[in-house]
């Protein structure tokens, strides 16, 4: 599975972005899906997930912010990113979950797509 994740870009302390991410194909078991991010000199981090029925995690850092969902067929997912924060500027990664629960766990995901940058200025 190949993913694509969009969406990236500079926007001021406030704002929004959208960021997608597509898959190549539907993985057969209905994998969950997430959102994982990676500032400068940091490891790379939850952000949020979703479960193949639609259930969702968020870290405390987003939750009430950031809103992540996907299509039924779970090819495009989704992070909708509003009242953006200096502390958010990251690259954002989507990965695909070896099952079908969401995880906060890096290792529990095997496919990663190549980060799309988001820039927030203050």
């Amino acid at each position: 599975v190949q993913l694509q994740a969009s969406g990236g870009g500079l926007v001021q302390a406030g704002g929004s972005l959208r960021l997608s991410c597509a898959a190549s194909r539907r993985t057969s078991s209905n994998n969950a899906m997430g959102w994982f991010r990676q500032a400068p000199g940091t490891e790379r981090e939850f952000v949020a997930a979703i479960n193949y029925n639609g259930m969702t995690k968020y870290s405390d850092s987003v939750r009430g912010r950031f809103t992540i969902s996907g299509d039924s067929a779970r090819i495009t997912v989704y992070l909708q990113m509003n009242s953006l924060q200096a502390e958010d500027t990251a690259i954002y990664y989507c990965a695909v979950a070896r099952g079908s629960l969401y995880s906060t766990e890096i290792a529990m995901y095997q496919y990663w797509g190549q980060g799309t940058e988001v820039t927030v200025s203050s």
